[in-house]
């Protein structure tokens, strides 16, 4: 994605999910939780509210990585073009 504007089915798909709670993946070991409060096109980006900072690990007995710490961050602009992955989280 780097240099090139993400596709408009990436905006319509947040924009959707605005208001419900979103874990993004920065990195392997990176990332940060929080409701989804609004999406922006120019820069393309999301804002979390409520957000959080996690750390995720894994092992070779566990190799899918897990959330192990959580920071608070209050709110949060994220450039999608330094996000690896975004997943809906359901409410229990």
């Amino acid at each position: 994605m780097s240099g090139k504007a993400p596709p408009l089915t990436v905006f319509h798909m947040l924009e959707r999910h605005l208001g419900r709670m979103i874990h993004v993946v920065m990195d392997q070991s990176y990332g940060f939780e929080g409701v989804l409060a609004a999406v922006t096109r120019e820069p393309p980006g999301i804002w979390l509210s409520e957000a959080k900072a996690t750390v995720m690990r894994s092992t070779i007995a566990q190799p899918i990585p897990q959330v192990v710490s959580r920071e608070d961050r209050s709110e949060v602009f994220i450039n999608l073009s330094s996000v690896h992955r975004i997943e809906v989280l359901h409410e229990e």
